[in-house]
């Protein structure tokens, strides 16, 4: 075999310059493959926990949060409800909280840290809907026994103002209480243990 009218220096440019194309190609086909690795800003905000100012809540009312996707009531309850939970002692499915969903430092009676604000996932723990909030007393819909809570219009669950579920209820178990943290008396931190702050 003749090496007669072959180019060398050419031959060396065609070798490098296939070698560097390939070369980007498959840096161009590692970036995306690398980056799937890494979950998204809308994915890390999903599970990231969130800063609820409650200064403006007023006694007897709630605001709703979100946290991972699901609404947050965050009631502020008044002294009048407070006594109304030690009522519905006998008549609430679970009522001091030994079955349901919520930290080891939340109260289990009240459910919550501080007496008088209340934070609850806001899905039923039927089949996953939004109770409503129904703080007044004795409602004609709701009956002469009715001190407060949540309604749930799917299937009729009742919950009270601590999300502690009615005996007889299609709800097996409380509403959950996520884990949360005071940052300050008026801001909550939702998704973050007290106890690992």
């Amino acid at each position: 075999m003749s090496n007669d009218g072959v180019n060398a220096g050419r031959r060396r440019f065609l070798v490098a310059a296939t070698s560097v194309v390939g070369a980007a190609g498959a840096v161009g086909a590692a970036v995306p493959f690398v980056g799937s690795w890494f979950p998204s800003a809308k994915a890390k905000a999903a599970g990231a926990p969130v800063k609820v100012n409650i200064s403006k809540i007023e006694p007897g009312q709630q605001m709703i949060a979100e946290w991972r996707g699901q609404p947050v009531f965050i009631v502020r309850r008044t002294e009048e409800t407070l006594a109304n939970l030690e009522k519905l002692a006998d008549v609430v499915a679970d009522p001091t909280s030994e079955a349901s969903v919520q930290p080891s430092y939340v109260d289990p009676r009240v459910r919550s840290i501080k007496p008088e604000i209340l934070i609850l996932v806001g899905l039923c723990t039927h089949l996953g809907c939004s109770p409503s909030f129904r703080p007044e007393v004795a409602p004609a819909d709701l009956g002469p026994d009715w001190l407060g809570g949540y309604f749930c219009p799917c299937h009729g669950s009742k919950y009270d103002l601590a999300g502690r579920v009615y005996k007889a209820q299609p709800a097996p178990l409380n509403l959950p209480v996520p884990p949360h943290m005071y940052e300050t008396d008026n801001v909550v931190i939702i998704g973050v243990d007290q106890e690992s702050a």
